[in-house]
């Protein structure tokens, strides 16, 4: 593959990276305005074209009017309500298509004119099918809202959020990769004791991802709403109330808060570590020196952005701002692995 056919695979998977993350942080939104359930059916072609007139609006609201979220919480919700509420799902659910469409033509185009080497298809391909997947995992948590009670399955809606960031790593790495080259191994030590931090750091804000979409999910942060203590107590008392004692890692409002917590102290010591020995490494390239320092600044922005949502009970803007860095921070992150690989004489 020539440089020129490497630098625009790179620019779309760029793009469509961008794009995940805007679609992250409107599925936040969505979220926080509790947006999510009202469109109840899942039309993926003709779901495109939103109700153009009053009858076709009434009927979009008589069937919402059908489901348990308006029996329950909505029941005195009007029309224009209503549209406030199905305008954020309607155009989350458009992004999510336009992604799609942004990443197959493009995929088609560079196939056609053979710019995509042989072993580059196969995942090409699979970030396809993981896009094809979210979209029924959407539709799947969905569902789960629609039945009887109004809230959809937090591990359904921790399933697709880790579904979207799986999706932005995949695009982002492989953009990383046609950009400069990795080397396979490198025989410095110092540089390959980095390269194993850089990697566990990855782990940990994965597992900071997938522990913030069951907070998310069970809406934990709506208590325990002051900083460092847990209303007064490290561990709060009703931490392991729940029988059997492994459901409380999943649903019980402390314990899931906890774990969040304790991985932001984590990184909240380990990054700035982890900066400090990259400063003091030599064969560390500028680049790399850089993109820590910007991963340092964006984690403590984070990290002030979650201590303000949920000091002030996760209000929309914050807590979809929080969501959204929780990406940049990942993106930093990977940034950051790739070019402590760079082969030094290779670069597009």
């Amino acid at each position: 593959m020539d440089k020129v056919a490497r630098r625009q695979i790179a620019l779309w998977l760029l793009i469509c990276s961008a794009m995940v993350f805007s679609i992250l942080v409107v599925g936040g939104v969505t979220r926080l305005t509790h947006s999510g359930l009202s469109i109840v059916e899942w039309k993926p072609l003709i779901g495109v074209v939103p109700p153009l007139n009053q009858s076709e609006w009434d009927e979009t609201f008589d069937k919402y009017k059908q489901t348990p979220e308006y029996q329950k919480v909505n029941h005195q919700m009007s029309l224009d309500e209503f549209k406030g509420i199905f305008f954020w799902e309607y155009w989350h659910r458009v992004l999510g298509r336009l992604i799609g469409v942004v990443f197959l033509l493009p995929f088609l185009y560079f196939c056609w004119r053979r710019k995509v080497e042989r072993a580059l298809v196969p995942k090409l391909l699979g970030i396809f099918l993981l896009g094809g997947m979210q979209g029924a995992m959407g539709w799947y948590m969905v569902k789960s809202g629609l039945v009887d009670d109004p809230r959809v399955s937090h591990y359904r809606l921790t399933a697709h959020l880790s579904l979207a960031f799986l999706i932005f790593v995949a695009m982002f790495w492989l953009a990383l990769g046609l950009l400069a080259e990795r080397t396979r191994t490198t025989s410095d030590a110092t540089l390959r004791g980095l390269q194993r931090i850089g990697f566990w750091l990855l782990i940990l804000v994965g597992y900071m991802v997938v522990s913030g979409g069951f907070v998310a999910g069970i809406r934990a942060g709506k208590a325990y709403n002051s900083f460092p203590l847990m209303n007064g107590h490290i561990l709060p008392p009703e931490s392991f109330v729940i029988d059997p004692w492994y459901l409380n890692f999943f649903n019980n409002m402390a314990l899931v808060q906890f774990d969040h917590r304790l991985g932001a102290w984590l990184l909240a010591f380990l990054v700035p570590w982890f900066w400090w020995k990259i400063k003091l490494a030599a064969a560390v390239s500028a680049t790399a020196r850089r993109v820590a320092t910007l991963l340092l600044v964006m984690l403590l922005v984070q990290i002030v952005l979650g201590i303000s949502t949920l000091l002030l009970a996760v209000p929309v803007g914050l807590g979809a701002a929080h969501q959204g860095g929780a990406m940049l921070v990942l993106g930093m992150l990977l940034w950051l692995n790739h070019e402590l690989r760079v082969a030094r004489e290779w670069r597009v």
